[in-house]
């Protein structure tokens, strides 16, 4: 096939080519976003699965075992596949009278996979014990990440903080994004004096700083409210304050095409205005607020996070990415295990992911990037 054959071949498939897959063809060239794309993908494995992905109960406790430090796991020896992390060997300070590990490689402790523990239920249904990780002698206990003050394995507690803290930033934004939408839309496409009510709302909730209002609603919380209560609570805040952003650029967007002619037809043919902003309007910029709803979800984390680590956000025994930091507020910890700063790793981590991934959806959204 001659090279005007092949050129002429591509130009075919690109003018039948829906809009999504227009944007799935310039997405997957942004390499960085499809590796963050990869990197999210696990992340919400672990938010769906997350006592499978534990290698014991995320709230077992155990004082004798407070700050025993990251146990580092190998998959190979004897010349095979044949898992394993060295002993820790633990011994009293005789002056301080506080407990030293250290690690012990010439004692190996066996690890395998898919191995039975606590149980749990799958997705709160199926119950079941299998763990992906774990000792094989039952009765041991591996810490691939340490342990904090009360002998807690830190590995598990990151997948169960990793589940909280990941549904709020989903959740939440998907909130924001409705209020956005519907509010937005409502105030572009009708106009008159809903608008001006929806814009001096904006107006009033942009001009107020975002912490103090945090914190007043944060801290407005009940003290005896359950943990599942609190999660709940803390999402429908952050979306009540992120909606704004996103209500303006649907505002604006609406007020360029509620003149456009196939808007002028849908209501010559008799199409309800409910019919007009959902089926006609909002698919025309769906992409964009797919990207920009990418961008706000570590935003959402970030908020969720900063409130918990300040004891005003989600609260033990609930776990979070924030809750995990708390364990990290003085020096004196840090300086005993500094492994309780690896839940801020994994916050790093998801936010680079989530805002490589919005902008690689931005740039493949936008028709006039390339």
């Amino acid at each position: 096939m001659s090279d005007a054959q092949t050129l002429s071949a591509a130009e075919d498939r690109i003018a039948v080519a829906s809009n999504w897959t227009l944007v799935w063809w310039r997405f997957r060239k942004h390499h960085l976003a499809m590796i963050s794309a990869v990197v999210l993908i696990c992340l919400y494995v672990v938010v769906l699965f997350p006592d499978f992905f534990s290698t014991q109960n995320p709230e077992q406790t155990d004082a004798r075992q407070a700050f025993i430090p990251v146990q580092t796991l190998h998959f190979f020896d004897d010349g095979g596949l044949n898992p394993w992390v060295p002993a820790i060997v633990g011994k009293r300070n005789p002056v301080t009278l506080r407990m030293e590990w250290t690690v012990d490689p010439q004692r190996k402790v066996r690890v395998s996979f898919f191995t039975h523990g606590n149980s749990y239920r799958i997705l709160g249904l199926f119950p079941t014990n299998i763990h992906l990780l774990g000792a094989t002698d039952p009765g041991q206990r591996i810490f691939l990440l340490g342990s904090d003050r009360l002998g807690r394995d830190q590995w598990s507690r990151i997948m169960s903080g990793t589940q909280t803290s990941m549904t709020v930033g989903l959740v939440a934004v998907t909130l924001s994004v409705i209020l956005g939408v519907v509010l937005g839309g409502i105030s572009g496409y009708f106009g008159g004096i809903l608008d001006h009510v929806i814009q001096r709302l904006i107006e009033l909730l942009q001009s107020v700083p975002t912490i103090p209002i945090w914190l007043a609603l944060s801290a407005a919380l009940p003290r005896d409210w359950t943990p599942i209560q609190v999660f709940f609570a803390i999402t429908v805040i952050l979306s009540l304050i992120g909606w704004t952003t996103l209500a303006r650029e649907v505002r604006g967007r609406f007020l360029a095409l509620r003149e456009e002619d196939f808007v002028l037809a849908a209501n010559l043919a008799g199409c309800s205005r409910m019919r007009i902003i959902l089926r006609h309007m909002v698919p025309t910029f769906l992409s964009h607020i797919i990207a920009t709803s990418s961008l706000a979800i570590p935003v959402m984390i970030i908020n969720e996070t900063s409130l918990s680590f300040l004891g005003l956000g989600i609260r033990p025994p609930a776990i979070s990415w924030g809750v995990l930091l708390q364990e990290a507020q003085n020096i004196q910890t840090l300086a005993l295990a500094p492994w309780l700063l690896i839940p801020g790793l994994v916050v790093i981590v998801a936010v680079l992911a989530f805002n490589l991934v919005g902008d690689g959806l931005r740039d493949a959204s936008d028709p006039y990037s390339h």
